[in-house]
């Protein structure tokens, strides 16, 4: 089959993809490279030919995937963090590195400033990846703010500023493009919801519709044209193979007997749906479901995605495992799913119960082999002038209270005072938040860096800290974040003494010890969703403090691992932390 997806795809593939991994070893015996040593676990590459889903078992939601040659490229949501929109790649499918971000600052409005903060579960939402004639383009919907496109002449940047093509009030969210080259005319489908919608339109459900684009992907032509409503349909993909059309959907499985589980869950079942048209981009389509939610992951559901092929021509589906039922604390993973082609429809996963809707799987063989395994980055010293990617700030960062070079081989973290707890400022309590600590200070501390929690399994991370710097009101140290928050650091008294403490999400406050050294280690553990802190002086020898608690996901965000500061005093902005370095160790490929 011949596929076009927003450009014309080029299979090649250079020579390493189709070599095993002794072939591997004897290009390593001949001119002495060796790969960096990588550890497998229970889930992604498995280093035997096979992988295990999810194969990105972190929060990397609403994914989109543009290959350009032999690369795979993946860009992900991330709401309110800065930088915004990671962008990923991959050689194989399986194996994924961070490369950058499509959005440098949230610029495009003031409340997702370091002096606002005001932008929790808004931002950055489902975008659509595209390459064109020699530039890239990242599209996405700030559901407050309008649709927006970035662009650039590489995938690494730099980014252009933000140019809004539609305005909040006629849009939702997953924008998604294609270039059709036959017929020399662009098209995005957007998930238009209700915005639009007229009495006449009486099923019920989001309404998806498509815009002619001009050429160059960044301005829309006249009026949308609507081709499907359905309950929570949304996530659309726009595909031309073999000059039939079809547009992948996301929608919910509420009260709808046509896939498992059949009847009607308040959790919100998602399944996939595809449309396919023999005649045009706008239809008339036809309609079926392709993947339910199966077994495998328990009560997740799965859906939302993009559809891949290899250089073997086979075919393959990455998604996301949707945020219902039990909430997932490492929030939205990725799946990978092979895809088979059965009376022209694509059907993903496995059809283990011969109903003609693919289920997902947890383990299959990988699309590609002979690259090896690669993840994305964890552990840090610090000791490069720029921020690595796998870093984001809590909205945007105060700029002149950071800094990787006035110490250099540390990351310094300057105090900052609380925002006002008033309107304007930190959360809001709304449909995509909860109230839970909401009102408390760390929601409205300036510079909080954090990065991704990997896998559900288990995980050590440990931080060293210098904290000579600190002064009077200051607190300082490890956070751990999501739906909740739980810190543990240095409070600095007004006569200069330093404690550690412990702080739980509703903002209650446990003293420890006297803190003599200028040297902090801390460590936090978790088996599952239940996590503890541990400290140490030495870096040998550690001691529990504070209780076992539990992570969680919310604001559209899984737990986080990372550091804090700020000064409880009003007005008073002195003191600072360096962190000396930070490792990671969880049960996942670590490359």
């Amino acid at each position: 089959m011949n596929m076009k997806k927003k450009k014309i795809i080029i299979m090649t593939a250079i020579f390493y993809s189709f070599m095993s991994y002794a072939d591997i070893g004897n290009i390593e015996k001949v001119s002495g490279f060796k790969p960096i040593q990588s550890k497998v676990g229970s889930w992604g590459d498995q280093g035997d030919g096979t992988y295990i889903n999810p194969i990105l078992n972190a929060d990397y939601p609403d994914s989109d995937i543009e290959q350009v040659g032999d690369t795979y490229y993946m860009i992900t949501s991330k709401q309110h963090m800065s930088p915004g929109m990671p962008i990923l790649q991959s050689k194989d499918m399986v194996n994924w590195e961070t490369i950058g971000h499509g959005f440098e600052k949230l610029s495009w409005a003031p409340e997702y400033n370091w002096d606002r903060m005001n932008g929790y579960s808004f931002g950055v939402w489902a975008g659509d990846l595209a390459y064109h004639e020699g530039t890239w383009y990242i599209y996405q919907i700030d559901y407050k703010h309008g649709l927006m496109v970035t662009t650039a002449p590489d995938i690494r940047g730099p980014w252009s500023e933000p140019i809004m093509m539609l305005p909040p009030d006629e849009v939702v969210d997953d924008p998604a493009v294609f270039w059709d080259y036959d017929s020399h005319k662009a098209y995005m489908i957007i998930n238009t919801g209700l915005k639009q919608k007229q009495p006449e339109n009486e099923t019920p459900g989001n309404e998806n519709r498509i815009y002619e684009m001009s050429w160059d992907g960044k301005e829309i032509l006249g009026e949308s044209e609507l081709v499907y409503t359905g309950r929570g349909a949304e996530a659309a993909k726009i595909y031309k193979i073999d000059d039939i059309w079809y547009i992948f959907l996301a929608e919910w499985d509420i009260g709808d007997t046509s896939t498992l589980p059949g009847v009607k869950n308040p959790k919100n079942d998602r399944k996939q749906i595809v449309l396919r048209s023999k005649d045009s981009i706008y239809g008339p389509y036809e309609v079926k479901t392709v993947l339910e939610k199966g077994s495998v992951f328990n009560d997740r559901s799965a859906s939302q995605g993009s559809l891949l092929q290899a250089p073997d021509q086979s075919w393959w589906y990455m998604h996301q495992l949707i945020q219902n039922d039990d909430i997932p604390f490492q929030g939205r993973p990725q799946c990978l799913e092979p895809v088979n082609w059965v009376d022209g429809w694509p059907i993903i996963g496995v059809d283990t119960n011969n109903n003609g809707i693919g289920e997902p799987v947890k383990q299959y063989r990988k699309p590609i082999n002979g690259f090896p395994i690669v993840a994305p980055s964890s552990d840090d010293d610090f000791s490069s002038s720029k921020l690595g990617y796998q870093w984001e700030w809590n909205h945007n960062p105060r700029d002149t209270h950071w800094s990787l070079t006035e110490n250099p081989g540390m990351l310094r973290l300057k105090a900052s005072k609380v925002l006002p707890n008033k309107d304007g400022y930190g959360p809001n309590i709304n449909q995509w938040t909860n109230n839970d600590g909401s009102d408390t200070d760390f929601w409205r501390v300036s510079n909080v860096i954090s990065q991704r929690i990997m896998g559900i399994t288990t995980g050590t991370a440990i931080a060293k800290f210098d904290i000579s710097g600190m002064e009077p009101n200051q607190l300082a140290g490890f956070a751990r974040f999501g739906g909740n928050y739980n810190l543990l650091g240095v409070e600095v008294d007004d006569n200069g003494n330093k404690n550690l403490f412990y702080m739980d999400s509703m903002g209650n406050k446990t003293q420890g010890v006297v803190i003599n050294s200028n040297d902090l280690f801390i460590k936090t553990t978790n088996v599952s969703n239940q996590a503890k802190y541990y400290f140490s002086f030495d870096g040998e020898k550690y001691e529990s403090f504070g209780p076992t608690f539990t992570i969680s996901f919310g604001k559209w965000t899984g737990d986080r691992l990372g550091f804090f500061t700020w000064n409880e005093k009003k007005d008073e902005e002195a003191g600072y932390i360096d962190v000396d370095w930070f490792t990671y160790d969880y049960d996942g490929p670590k490359g």
